[in-house]
Formats: structure tokens, C-alpha cells, sequence
């Protein structure tokens, strides 16, 4: 297990690093996840999917199968990988609706080509830039995953990866190899000023380059600081990562909301957004 201040990669290879005791934390504290939940609809934003059409998706470094929960949430489906047996072991027990493999994302991913409409991934591909054996190459590696990825993307479709850059060195090995592969895209730094709240999602789209999305600041959001705590049993995961009701006027507005920060065209609020119509005979 990492020490106070040392980074989880520098420990030693994730599959072993992820063991029982780390999984048990992805399932029990509540504070790890809201966070993992807030990334993953954040990448899930930044994904640009079509409106109220289920997607076929990949989850990289799927892990406990939190990002997975709020994939299906929003009616996708999805498939995770992961390298870590107790992470996975966790997703199942946990009865995840996503399908689980296991596998090294470094060795590639053993999908068909034009499987998915899209990826996303929390945490994950920094764990590539560093040699667990003599014979891994961080550059090689990255270079065999994003190659995989790309080919396993239907034309046009999007990845976005969070992830977490030791320095502006790792992040520049990470990019090239991504535009090697042929991916275009770039990086959106959320909370860019906040050492705490700072999120860095690698945005690559698998076909012609279009905008990027904007990225959050304080300004328009805070987060709050919350004390971990544990449960003893399982949290009932998609009644308590919010209590907003499908179709309502505040999940309307929050829809809106996301389609506006992914710079696309919506209409003015009004008393009458939301307003639910009396049928017609």
C-alpha cells in the first residue's frame, strides 16, 4: 500500500497494489464514491454523446465498477476492463450491469475493430509510464493501447481519460503516443487553480478534430471538502448519488446545464421548462 504523499504507481504493479483491502475502500468509503462518480460523469460529459440514445461503451480501468454504475445510470451499456482480480471480484459482488474482463490495457484491447461508440477511463493510464519489469516500455505500451483503442472506436467517436500526470514530462509521453496512434484531441484542466480539486481528461477523438470542450473553474462550481466514512454495508449506489427524478424540471435543467458546458446550442430556461404537458385526446 502506498505511503502518505507517495503516488499508488510508484508502489509497485497495480494488480497488486489493488488488492482486497484497496477494493474494500472503493466499496465501503463514501467519499471515494462521490469523487470516482463525479469523474466519471465528467468524462461522460466530455464524451459529447448523442442525446437520449444508449451507447455501447468502454470503461478502461473499470475497477469496483463505480464509473460503470453511472454509465448505466444514464441508460448506456458498457464493458470494463481491468487488471486488478480484486477490483473485479468487488464489481461482481456488487452486481454491476456491465460486462468485466480482465486484462492489461499495456497488452492491448481484444476487442473488434468498430466495437464501441466510446471510452472513458478514471485513474488509470498514468499507471502505464512506469516499468514494473525489465522488459516494459512505458512508450511502447502506451503506444500498443491507444493503437487498440483507436481500432476498437467506431469512426468519430470519442475517449476521454482522466488521469493524473506526475509532471508535464509523463503528460507529453501520454499525448504523443496518443497522436502516434492517430487520435487528435487535447486536455481539459478542470479547477486548473486548485491543487486539491485540479482534474486533468485527455479528450481524443478517433476521426476529424472538433472543439474542446470548456473547462470547469471555481467560478462556476465549487466542490466541498467531505470526511470520509465508512459503511459497513453496501451503499445503494444509484439511489444515493442523487435524488433527482427522471424527466423532472430539475433534471431538465441540469440536462441543459451539461449540453451548454459541451458548447452546444440549447434553449432559454422558462416558467415553462420542465412543465409537464396534459395529454391530448
Amino acid at each position: 500500500m502506498a505511503s502518505r504523499g507517495q503516488r499508488p504507481e510508484h508502489s509497485g504493479p497495480p494488480e497488486l497494489f489493488y488488492d482486497k483491502n484497496e477494493a474494500r475502500k472503493y466499496v465501503r468509503n463514501s467519499r471515494m464514491i462521490d469523487v470516482q462518480t463525479k469523474m466519471a460523469g465528467r468524462a461522460l460529459e466530455l464524451l459529447c454523446l448523442p442525446e437520449d440514445q444508449p451507447c455501447y461503451l468502454l470503461d478502461i480501468g473499470c475497477g469496483s465498477g463505480l464509473s460503470g454504475d453511472y454509465l448505466s445510470d444514464e441508460g448506456h451499456y458498457w464493458v470494463g476492463l481491468d487488471i486488478s482480480p480484486a477490483m473485479l471480484d468487488a464489481a461482481l459482488d456488487r452486481d454491476t450491469e456491465g460486462d468485466l474482463l480482465l486484462g492489461d490495457m499495456g497488452q492491448g484491447i481484444p476487442f473488434k475493430p468498430g466495437s464501441f461508440d466510446g471510452c472513458i477511463s478514471i485513474s488509470a493510464v498514468q499507471w502505464l509510464c512506469n516499468a514494473n519489469k525489465k522488459s516494459d516500455i512505458p512508450a511502447k505500451r502506451l503506444y500498443c493501447f491507444f493503437s487498440s483503442l483507436y481500432s476498437v472506436l467506431v469512426h468519430g467517436a470519442r475517449a476521454v481519460l482522466q488521469l493524473y500526470p506526475e509532471n508535464s514530462e509523463q503528460l507529453e509521453l501520454i499525448t504523443t503516443q496518443a497522436t502516434k496512434a492517430g487520435f487528435t484531441g487535447g486536455v481539459v484542466v478542470d479547477y486548473p487553480n486548485s491543487a486539491r480539486a485540479k482534474k486533468f481528461y485527455l479528450c481524443l477523438f478517433s476521426g476529424p478534430s472538433t472543439f474542446i470542450p470548456m473547462a470547469q473553474s471555481e467560478e462556476n462550481e465549487q466542490e466541498e471538502a467531505r470526511e470520509s466514512t465508512f459503511t459497513v454495508e453496501r451503499v445503494p449506489y444509484r439511489m444515493a448519488r442523487r435524488g433527482v427524478v427522471r424527466k423532472s424540471r430539475e433534471w431538465v435543467l441540469e440536462k441543459k446545464e451539461r449540453r451548454r458546458r459541451q458548447g452546444k446550442e440549447v434553449r432559454p430556461d422558462t416558467q415553462y421548462t420542465g412543465r409537464k404537458r396534459k395529454p391530448r385526446f
